[in-house]
């Protein structure tokens, strides 16, 4: 039944597509966040889904789309480039079969997110093409939310719709994503026209973003209470009266712990206190290891060069710093493994790509906050009304790109499609401005108003 039901609703959107062709790049999108395959018993993930859906999206786009608006900028040349390098990287990995395996999914989403800014050119598709990652990534966190909310979850245990630990579905990975999306869902609830910003769309919006917020504790992924941080000190810029905002947050914050399950906060406590934790440990040493890697690989090792690892360390005994250790138990005890992930997205960029892919990984995300606020500084002051969407907009995406390159210093995703759906939709953005900009300065000023409503 449950596979009949995502047939019929793919199928239905699909027959929609053919007549407005620009769908099947939402629909695609649809498919790889939610990952309706995953769900299927067996009609979906018997067939390439996400194949046929970029290729209907591609003909769409070659076939329908007028081309004439069609701009890219540095960074798009940068993906592409940055694709080209993975594919190298992959022929020559240091573990060729599992470089093989992740670099399946990867081109996908680099190319992916190399054409979204040539079928973004209006908008109206920039606005869909945000709603559907939101709504999207909702289905997920509203599941999430209700169950943290009901008293389930815990680290590793809340189970979101499926009970898988890759992709959007693991704990730190979406706990990135919840607070990632919410300066997205703050700009939809005031500046969306596909749903017009009612009471019932910022009554949605402000139960969504408490869906966002609950995540984090119910997968008590250390990650989201970083992001969550990130989020606040970020908003702060931006609020009229800051010592309000300090004073509303501090209250709220003092108002919930109480209600927090006491695995959360025991959890949280190991921020500050690594030495005596493992998975923070191993992390530093797995970290360590990167850079000694490297410098003997300045070009990396390919994906999933971290197989390769042999970690030694030190940890701790005692929990609590405060308190001396017992008078007959060792201060340290020595730990050892192997094959241990990078659980860092820096890190896995500079172990699998070298110092060259490191370079444009960093490039194509630091230029996307500096184009962003350069976007938000040119329209902040300007006053008219077909204009007034521009600077939060480039607020919204430069806060939800500063709170994932905090969050993927802890994790693992710096190839998650869905953040190249960020770095997509900041590319289609400003070549949009910058098409508008360079066609009211020559047009007559009887002709800016047409420009305004294109």
């Amino acid at each position: 039944m449950r596979d009949l039901i995502f047939v019929g609703y793919i199928a239905l959107i699909m027959l929609m597509a053919f007549k407005r062709p620009f769908l099947f790049t939402l629909v695609y999108a649809y498919v790889d966040i939610v990952s309706p395959q995953r769900l299927s018993y067996f009609l979906l993930n018997s067939v390439p889904l996400s194949l046929i859906l970029f290729a209907l999206a591609f003909a769409g786009f070659a076939l329908g789309d007028d081309k004439k608006d069609v701009r890219v900028s540095p960074r798009w040349f940068l993906l592409i480039l940055l694709l080209g390098y993975c594919g190298y990287t992959t022929s020559v990995a240091a573990e060729p079969v599992a470089a093989l395996d992740k670099w399946n999914w990867v081109w996908k989403a680099l190319v992916f997110a190399a054409f979204l800014p040539l079928t973004l050119r209006t908008k109206l598709r920039m606005e869909a093409t945000i709603l559907t990652m939101v709504l999207c990534a909702s289905a997920l966190i509203v599941t999430g939310g209700i169950k943290t909310a009901a008293g389930g979850g815990g680290y590793g245990s809340l189970v979101i719709l499926i009970d898988d630990n890759s992709g959007l579905f693991e704990g730190s990975i979406v706990s990135c994503v919840a607070i990632t999306i919410i300066p997205l869902i703050l700009w939809l609830a005031r500046h969306g026209t596909i749903f017009k910003p009612d009471w019932k769309v910022r009554a949605y919006a402000a139960c969504l973003i408490f869906a966002c917020l609950l995540i984090p504790v119910g997968t008590q992924a250390r990650t989201g209470i970083v992001c969550i941080a990130v989020l606040g000190i970020l908003l702060l810029r931006y609020v009229r009266h800051r010592m309000l905002y300090l004073g509303a947050v501090a209250l709220v914050g003092l108002a919930a712990v109480p209600f927090l399950p006491s695995s959360f906060t025991t959890r949280a406590d190991t921020i500050k206190n690594y030495k005596a934790d493992e998975s923070a440990s191993t992390r530093l040493a797995v970290w360590a290891w990167t850079w000694e890697y490297v410098k003997e690989h300045p070009l990396g090792g390919g994906f999933d060069v971290y197989r390769q690892n042999r970690i030694r360390y030190d940890m701790e005994q005692r929990s609590n710093p405060d308190k001396p250790a017992d008078f007959d138990a060792p201060a340290v005890r020595e730990i050892v493994d192997e094959g241990r992930a990078f659980h860092s997205s820096y890190f896995e960029m500079l172990g699998e790509q070298g110092f060259p892919g490191l370079l444009m990984w960093l490039i194509i995300h630091l230029g996307g906050v500096w184009r962003m606020e350069v976007i938000s500084r040119i329209y902040r002051k300007r006053s008219r009304p077909d204009e007034q969407w521009i600077a939060p907009l480039a607020t919204a995406l430069q806060n939800s790109q500063i709170i994932y390159l905090v969050g993927s210093l802890f994790v693992g995703i710096a190839f998650q499609t869905f953040f190249y759906m960020l770095i997509a939709l900041q590319i289609s953005f400003d070549t949009y401005l910058a098409r508008r900009r360079k066609e009211a300065a020559w047009r007559p000023l009887t002709s800016r108003r047409k420009l305004a409503e294109a």
